[in-house]
């Protein structure tokens, strides 16, 4: 039973490496296939933000914790 599912695992595994054709490759450069920003890097920026007490920290408005914009 072992061996049976040794053989049924590598079947598996080597079925799913198929080469991906050229008109294929183009979907991976769309929007919709780019990862969001996990929880703790958005936690991070959001923290920087109010750590340097400017709202330009992260490509926002330019200025100063003042509220001169």
């Amino acid at each position: 039973m072992k061996k049976v599912c040794i053989i049924f695992g590598c079947a598996v595994s080597l079925a799913s490496c198929t080469p991906v054709k050229e008109y294929q490759k183009g979907k991976i450069n769309d929007a919709e296939m780019t990862l969001s920003p996990r929880l703790s890097e958005r936690n991070e920026l959001n923290f920087q933000a109010y750590r340097e007490a400017a709202t330009g920290v992260n490509g926002g408005k330019t200025g100063g914790g003042c509220g001169c914009n």
